[in-house]
């Protein structure tokens, strides 16, 4: 192990971003800084986006109180701008996922998907969200330490690991992440299209391999002990081994040391069973932050 700690931030909406946001806040209070201590951050969907946050430069608690003063939206989205309707993606979504015949088939399908559907949405769309994505952001550039926002290239299917030497600014990494085939268009970046890395899993941390620690926050993890109700991201089908747990029993394999924190009774009551809905983040936000002391001698090694 040539590395100490990688932090893997899954995916899980505005409402699962803001819990993991209270999580390492919470933790950080209780002594254990993950902002200061990862050697690796690794964002999935909105966790790049609280991958950006923890490599703002900002301290855990001054993130949170950024969660907690945010106001909620006070005008829809524009016509051009509303997604599709939810019921009907996730449908469509659950219908590609039974037909693949495995993780490559399943990527690559997604992104033809999200390349036919980019016609569906009016050509201002695109600027419309990464305008979105850096509003969002304390800063807009990437930083010195490491990180990586993962996305999937819409032509291949392939793996797209977003870094500061990959060429793509950080506002660009984070709007790629985020994209979900068929609710956004697909994010262009230098001739690539490319469309949300938790098609390839909701967390990713096989992507820590090497590392001797890791932590990771897994907003839907704390849904396999629950039913998502109809039209949430429970469409994308999920192969051996994408699976939060699976990947990090095989990290424990290779040696490395994993604390895998999901939401707890209380965070999954405060989350809602809407990853989306804006009135829920701050109390998320309070939710994750009570959990994170709660966690903290799970992370001791931090």
């Amino acid at each position: 192990m040539h590395h100490n700690l990688a932090l893997v931030l899954g995916g899980g909406g505005a409402v699962g971003q803001a819990w993991q946001i209270g999580v390492i806040a919470g933790l950080a209070e209780a002594g254990h800084d993950l902002n200061r201590a990862a050697d690796l951050v690794i964002g999935t969907s909105s966790g790049s986006t609280s991958a950006a946050w923890v490599r703002s430069g900002l301290s855990a608690a001054e993130l949170l109180d950024l969660v907690l003063s945010a106001p909620s939206p006070s005008t829809p989205p524009t016509r051009s701008a509303r997604p599709a309707p939810m019921t009907a993606l996730f449908q469509r979504l659950r219908e590609i996922g039974a037909a693949a015949t495995s993780p490559a088939d399943l990527q690559r399908a997604m992104g033809a998907f999200a390349l036919e559907s980019n016609a569906t949405f009016g050509p201002e769309v695109a600027g419309q969200r990464r305008a979105l994505v850096a509003a969002r952001l304390p800063r807009t550039e990437w930083s010195q330490r490491p990180m990586i926002a993962v996305a999937l290239d819409a032509h291949t299917g392939e793996l797209a690991a977003l870094d500061r030497d990959s060429g793509v600014d950080l506002v660009d990494a984070l709007t790629a992440s985020t994209a979900l085939p068929g609710g956004t268009p697909t994010h262009s970046v230098n001739g690539r299209h490319y469309i949300n890395g938790g098609v390839r899993s909701a967390d990713n941390a096989d992507l820590a391999s090497g590392y001797a620690n890791v932590v990771v926050l897994s907003p839907f993890g704390g849904w396999e002990q629950r039913t998502l109700p109809p039209g949430q991201f429970e469409g994308v089908r999920r192969f051996p081994g994408t699976h939060p747990a699976s990947q990090v029993e095989e990290l424990r394999k290779q040696g490395s040391r994993v604390e895998l924190i999901t939401p707890d009774a209380d965070s999954l009551e405060a989350m809602g069973v809407n990853q989306m809905d804006p009135a829920t983040r701050a109390p998320s936000a309070r939710a994750g932050h009570a959990q994170g002391r709660r966690e903290a001698a799970r992370v001791s090694f931090v």
